[in-house]
């Protein structure tokens, strides 16, 4: 156990810390989020996430483990080491389907509008 000046535990010890972030294909970034390690579960995974995120817990239909894990109970996220990338997928308009999202042609980068008012 790594012991600070004052004789205390670290807090990295006493701590996991995990990337987090939302699905989507607009926004990839991970925010950072702290759990107990004496009180890793599936519930305070989605609990502590979805609080940090802004989200309400009943939109989550899915955890997964980047790149391609489904986290399902509290024996998965006692196996997860510092820093790994969690992501949670959401319901579409509270259903189980999961939001699938194609950008318009506008929202493409390489969308130029001057050439799509052009006529040949």
């Amino acid at each position: 156990m790594d012991l600070s000046d004052n004789n205390k535990p670290s807090d990295t010890c006493l701590e996991l810390v995990l990337k987090v972030r939302i699905q989507s294909p607009k926004e990839n970034d991970f925010i950072e989020i702290e759990l107990k390690r004496q009180e890793l579960s599936y519930q305070n995974l989605l609990k502590v996430s979805c609080c940090e995120l802004g989200i309400n817990p009943e939109q989550v239909e899915k955890i997964r483990k980047l790149p391609n894990t489904l986290l399902r109970k509290d024996q998965d996220i006692r196996r997860l080491r510092d820093f790994q990338e969690v992501e949670l997928i959401l319901m579409k308009n509270g259903s189980s389907e999961l939001t699938e999202y194609i950008p318009s042609l506008t929202e493409r980068p390489c969308y130029n509008s001057k050439a799509a008012k052009m006529t040949y």
